[in-house]
């Protein structure tokens, strides 16, 4: 079959597949099978299958990675289908009735589907075992690559734990003496239709009468007993003659010899013998029985005494966490006290010595040499939010040129797509457009002439509300019928949302600017590359708390503002396109512009929801000229229906100066899993235009990133600290607590369109959910009519901010059509004619 590549997923190659007892294995040829060189398997029993008839493609979703299979022919689709789906019923059933077993077996690829290299024939007919035949697990056994999932860790406690392992010797031998019992049962059967078992009995009290008689009869009345006996005893080799061989070989306890025929005086004597056989079966079956019972009720005991280890486990660490955080507030707060007439003193001397009247710093914020006397001022609590910002611009400061290595030719090779290799002529014109339009809103900024954007005596530092409790939405019921598809097109409840849309979304990217601000005052080409890059990777650190939630979809026409004297930008973002849905951005400061446009497309597959972005992020930096691009990578949001969420980014960056050619970086995004040491890890390197290495990066994308090799490598960008409870609070950042708030300067400077106005959003901000989810259904209901409407009278919705362009390669881009600036200022949003209502 072909397989799609895993990351950064960039077409399709052949694979050879072997299905076998419920596990996918694969690999390049059917020899690297034989020779146990496998490039992966996959638990088809624990995997989430998803077929597309029209396109022959099964998806197959394992939590940690999601693989995608394509075939050729519709026969053979068919034929993978079907195994599939018996393989996948039988692999459940076994790791329902014996996990243990299920868990440790290896599956050797059967040597018919290694002869043919055909992928059709790799399909086994039928699982070769029995779900209720206990296997007995190989001394060569190890755990499947896809156990590293919600199951592993429960198979992990059951290895570990001694007595769970006794529980399941026991009920192995259960299992057996089971066996044991059916196989009595048969023989008590059997021996009953054979001999007539209810009167054997009576037969031998009768034959014991008749040897007391023996002495004192005549030879005429022996004679005569003798006869009537013997004609009895000839029903048994006539009965037993019809079927030898089933008497023998179903029951071992019974003679050969009582197949053959026998004097009439011997088989008074076997008569006896088959009679003591039948009790000696009865008894036998019920001493089994008892075993059984016996190690039933042991299995039982072991498993509640688990079960109770786990509680007071689970009771003794609370306690213990309870009592380590109870000490480390007494030693605190000690320490306070002690220290507390020793800053007593300290606040007092410098209140006396102080001549301000008001404690207020400042911060240069103008855009040109001769306007360097005008400044905002900052107050003191809005500088004690910052202390992770300062300490990062620090960090920022420090480089380190890494050792030039000359890259081998495979790893400097270019596999950049058409999307990563095309110069956009587009670019030109937007440059010269926005050189006079960033001047302005720099200098307006630097004048505070935008109303309602004067700096605020400190912004939020919490939201309103925390998060809902979600436990109780059953996801399964309204995702199980879109798996595959696109769930832009489907309406979540209210409570899977977080109170921020995509658009705010885009603007929390900005968050680390201050990675711009250090690049444009750097002269060094390959470190200012170094800094696009941490920032390229920046925009990805908000959302290592968020796999919980989603952003609300955008309106079509929706939009937002977003001015931040303290980071020296203007940003305002607008839904441009409602199906399918794509977003643009716009971005000005004196020292850069930024913009983007990107269409997001989610899937479900299952387990896992992936989120790829398709579009290209754009900066430029007037004072070198230089105009960056480069791609997002794919997303995806792990356990969705069950367990800790958790979200991985995985893929290629690649950022190109489109107006030089004299360096060139790419970033990769490792793929791994939750509990590998790889997790959310980023490699990268710098190079110039002959392919030699001028920078090294690594790191994490929600810990850091790290310029050179280590020991040595210098920090270029850490996130900052996290709020206070944001774990109740959707995992914010502080950047993203104050994005959605709305002051009452703001409300009549803003467009109704923004986003700080939508009700749904507000409401669910505040914890009031029963409003949110009614305003949600109505919000979309509107929308939904106003489509149909417009459709009806061919009339075409356009963006109020941004303007389509077409570039070099004929595609189409989003761009400021300048004018947003404007109208905020002359005649202002609130002078101007209504708009639609979109709420």
């Amino acid at each position: 079959m072909l397989k799609k590549r895993k990351w950064p997923l960039k077409g399709w190659h052949k694979r050879f597949f072997v299905l076998d007892n419920g596990i996918l294995k694969y690999s390049k040829t059917p020899i690297d099978i034989q020779k146990g060189k496998l490039h992966g398997s996959i638990d088809v029993g624990l995997s989430v299958m998803s077929i597309k008839k029209r396109a022959r493609r099964i998806d197959l979703d394992t939590e940690e990675h999601i693989y995608h299979l394509k075939v050729k022919s519709q026969d053979i689709f068919d034929a993978w289908v079907s195994k599939l789906r018996h393989h996948r019923l039988y692999r459940q059933n076994e790791i329902v009735r014996s996990p243990r077993e299920a868990t440790m077996r290896t599956f050797p690829p059967p040597p018919a589907a290694m002869e043919s290299p055909q992928p059709a024939s790799s399909v086994q007919a039928k699982p070769s075992s029995l779900p209720w035949q206990p296997v007995a697990p190989s001394s060569n056994s190890s755990l499947p690559a896809s156990y590293s999932n919600g199951q592993s860790k429960v198979v992990a406690w059951l290895q570990e734990s001694e007595e769970m392992y006794k529980c399941s010797e026991e009920l192995s031998r259960c299992q057996s003496n089971l066996t044991e019992l059916s196989r009595l049962l048969q023989s008590l059967e059997i021996l009953q239709r054979t001999q007539s078992a209810p009167n054997f009995t009576e037969m031998q009290s009768n034959c014991v009468e008749l040897s007391k008689k023996e002495k004192r009869l005549n030879r005429r009345w022996r004679t005569k007993s003798v006869g009537k006996d013997a004609k009895f005893q000839l029903q048994v080799p006539l009965s037993a003659s019809m079927s030898p061989v089933r008497l023998h070989s179903s029951n071992p306890n019974l003679c050969a010899e009582l197949v053959d025929f026998q004097a009439p005086a011997s088989r008074l004597t076997d008569s006896v013998e088959s009679a003591s056989d039948y009790i000696k079966l009865q008894e036998e079956f019920c001493t089994i029985a008892q075993k059984v019972h016996s190690l039933l009720k042991s299995a039982f005991n072991t498993v509640a005494i688990e079960k109770e280890k786990i509680k007071q486990i689970l009771s003794d660490q609370e306690q213990t966490d309870q009592s380590a955080q109870i000490n480390s507030l007494r030693k605190s707060l000690s320490q306070a006290l002690s220290q507390n007439a020793e800053l007593r003193t300290r606040l007092n001397r410098i209140h006396s010595e102080s001549v301000l009247t008001e404690q207020v710093v400042s911060v240069n914020i103008v855009s040109t040499p001769d306007e360097a006397g005008e400044q905002i001022g900052i107050p003191l609590t809005q500088q004690a939010s910052n202390e992770s910002r300062l300490s990062m611009s620090e960090s920022v400061s420090e480089f380190f040129d890494a050792q030039e290595v000359l890259l081998s030719a495979s790893s400097s090779e270019n596999e950049g797509s058409d999307d990563e290799s095309y110069v956009s002529d587009v670019s030109d014109n937007i440059s010269e457009d926005n050189a006079s339009v960033t001047d302005n809103v720099s200098r307006q900024m630097a004048n505070g002439d935008f109303a309602g954007s004067a700096f605020r005596n400190g912004r939020r530092s919490c939201l309103p509300s925390p998060c809902p409790d979600t436990s109780n939405i059953n996801l399964w019921n309204i995702l199980r019928n879109n798996i595959g598809k696109d769930l832009s097109k489907v309406s979540m409840p209210v409570e899977l949302n977080e109170p921020l849309n995509t658009l705010q979304r885009m603007c929390e990217e900005l968050e680390y600017s201050e990675l711009l601000d250090k690049a444009a005052e750097t002269e060094d080409p390959f470190e200012r590359m170094v800094l696009v890059a941490a920032f390229a990777v920046s925009g990805y650190s908000s959302t290592y708390y968020r796999a919980g939630s989603k952003p609300f979809n955008p309106l079509l026409g929706e939009s937002y503002e977003c001015i931040r004297e303290d980071k020296g930008f203007c940003f305002f973002s607008e839904q441009v396109s409602h199906h399918p849905p794509i977003s643009a951005c716009h971005c000005e400061s004196k020292n850069f512009t930024f913009w983007q446009d990107v269409r997001w497309k989610n899937k479900f597959w299952g387990k896992s929801m992936e989120v790829l972005p398709i579009g290209t992020v754009n900066l430029m930096i007037p004072r070198f000229g230089d105009q960056y691009e480069w791609n997002k990578v794919t997303t995806c949001v792990h356990n969705i229906l069950s367990g800790r969420r958790w979200i991985e980014h995985y893929g290629e960056i690649t950022i190109r100066n489109t107006k030089s050619s004299a360096c060139l970086c790419k970033l990769t995004f490792v793929k791994g899993n939750y509990w590998s040491s790889n997790v959310n890890e980023v490699q990268g390197f710098v190079m110039d235009q002959e392919g030699k290495v001028i920078h090294r990066l690594f790191g994490k994308w929600h810990e850091g990133i790290y310029c050179g090799v280590p020991p040595s490598a210098k920090c270029v960008w850490r996130p900052g600290s996290m709020p206070t409870d944001y774990e109740l609070y959707y995992g914010f950042t502080r950047f993203a607590i104050e994005l959605n708030e709305l002051c009452p300067e703001l409300k009549d400077a803003l467009p109704r369109t923004d986003a700080r106005f939508r009700p749904d959003q507000r409401h669910l901000e505040e914890g009031n959910l029963e409003m949110a989810s009614s305003d949600k259904q109505r919000i979309e209901d509107l929308q939904r009519v106003r489509r149909k409407w417009n459709e009806e009278n061919n009339i075409k919705m356009e963006p109020r901010f941004f303007k389509k362009v077409v570039d070099s390669n004929h595609r189409e881009r989003w761009v400021s059509n300048n004018t947003y600036w404007e109208l905020r200022k002359n005649p202002g949003f609130i002078n101007m004619e209504s708009t639609v209502n979109l709420w």
